[in-house]
């Protein structure tokens, strides 16, 4: 049994009419049968909720929740009750989402149901432990509270953005792609890999024409030329410290899984196939490239278990471990993130290997909260001096992309909440240019 703020209101009321009593001696007996009754009330308050009161609440949840997205959790209230109920819901919430004051209130009436909703966000992936529903229920009295534990102990896997890729199959559907920032490219002229030489057929482009065949066959004979098709789109994951970084709740590495998830759907929807690599200080997980039914299932069990290290990032194992796994010429995207441009110096000649066998695509983060303090009036000679430190690590960030550039490697600076919208658009920009191979 819980006393509620009421009865403790109410029992405040009646000591200041008892206290009043030394000034009025009436006010001393009314205080005490003010006392009286609210003792009571507050029997029968206790009695009603312990021998009438019948409340239970069952939790209803995906089995599977999708990272940094918000996920719907049900709780159905039923009151079999006699009288209506003030009812105030306790989900005993996993750790992970660090929420300790969480509560929701609603009132039943008697012999009825109600089912109350709210969504979390996770921030993590892995497994979350969800414990009982907790439910306080009180009369309209309102002195007494009961505590009934419902529901029952659940686990819930949190796997990368997968309801992202619900939305983007939704909008390609609808042809609403540019809401989320897929841009629109028009191709430039036929695709280039050649396919037959067949009779020239009314309607046909006549760019397209094979002269010196028609000359020999004396009637108009055309190139036919097929899409670009199967190539090899691996998406390269650093795991190292520096993937550890944060931004709104998730890490460098959880922005990198949900982009490189995304990147994978639409390269199998794009006739290509889509594989996965990681790396750290050696290297890490992989899953061969490839476009049937169950490629999706595999990359995304792959991308739920990794986790960051706490250590460096060793790039020297990259160029022969890919080479060992790896067989033919494929597109590489690489997810990292580099401190300054020395960090990226160093690591400078081996990403010049990787590129020299496969085409590369460097991916790495710009600082946003850095950016939003610059931009910020400096008041004094310490700040003035702490934006100018600011400005050159920005300055940095667009040297290492010039420097890359330099070095024939392509680039992509972007802002975390913008990755994934980001790097499909690159990705259908060098597709279309038939830069892929």
């Amino acid at each position: 049994m819980f006393l509620t703020r009421r009865f403790y209101i109410l029992m405040a009321a009646v000591a200041i009419v008892l206290a009043s009593g030394v000034l009025l001696a009436p006010l001393f007996v009314v205080g005490q049968c003010l006392l009286v009754l609210l003792a009571v009330v507050l029997a029968l308050d206790a009695l009603a909720l312990y021998t009438l009161a019948n409340v239970s609440a069952e939790r209803k949840c995906a089995e599977r929740w999708s990272l940094g997205d918000d996920n719907t959790v049900d709780i159905l209230l039923v009151n079999r009750s006699p009288f209506s109920l003030g009812l105030t819901v306790v989900d005993e919430l996993p750790p992970q989402l660090q929420k300790r004051d969480f509560s929701l209130k609603t009132r039943l009436s008697a012999n009825a149901s109600r089912q109350v909703d709210y969504r979390v966000r996770p921030t993590m992936r892995g497994v979350y432990s969800f414990g009982r529903v907790l439910v306080y229920a009180s009369t309209a009295v309102g002195c007494v509270e009961r505590r009934f534990k419902c529901g029952e102990l659940a686990d819930v896997k949190v796997y990368p953005s997968f309801l992202m890729l619900r939305r983007y199959e939704l909008m390609a559907a609808t042809d609403n792609l540019s809401e989320i920032g897929i841009k629109r490219v028009r191709r430039a002229g036929n695709n280039t890999e050649f396919e037959q030489i067949r009779d020239y057929v009314k309607g046909d482009d006549y760019r397209t024409i094979n002269w010196k065949a028609s000359a020999r066959r004396t009637h108009l004979m055309v190139n036919v030329y097929e899409d670009e098709r199967a190539q090899q789109v691996f998406s390269l994951i650093d795991k190292g410290r520096l993937m550890q970084q944060s931004f709104q709740g998730m890490t460098f590495l959880d922005y990198a899984i949900n982009a490189a998830l995304v990147l994978s759907y639409v390269a199998v929807n794009k006739q290509d196939k889509a594989g996965i690599i990681t790396f750290a200080d050696k290297m890490g997980a992989f899953v061969p490239a490839g476009r049937n039914a169950l490629q999706m299932q595999r990359i995304l069990e792959c991308l739920y278990a990794e986790q960051t290290t706490f250590g460096e990032s060793d790039y020297s194992v990259l160029p022969p471990g890919i080479n060992r796994l790896v067989g033919r010429r494929s597109f590489m995207v690489l997810y990292t993130n580099f401190t300054d441009f020395s960090c990226l110096t160093r690591q400078l000649p081996y990403l010049r290997l990787l590129n020299q066998r496969h085409r590369l695509l460097v991916v790495f983060f710009e600082d946003v909260e850095l950016a939003d303090y610059i931009a910020t009036p400096s008041h004094g000679g310490e700040e003035y001096y702490q934006h100018v430190i600011g400005e050159k690590l920005v300055y940095e960030r667009r040297l290492m992309v010039s420097t890359l550039k330099q070095n024939g490697i392509y680039s992509l600076l972007t802002q975390p909440g913008r990755l994934s919208v980001d790097v499909i658009n690159k990705y259908i920009e060098m597709k279309t240019r038939h830069l892929l191979a």
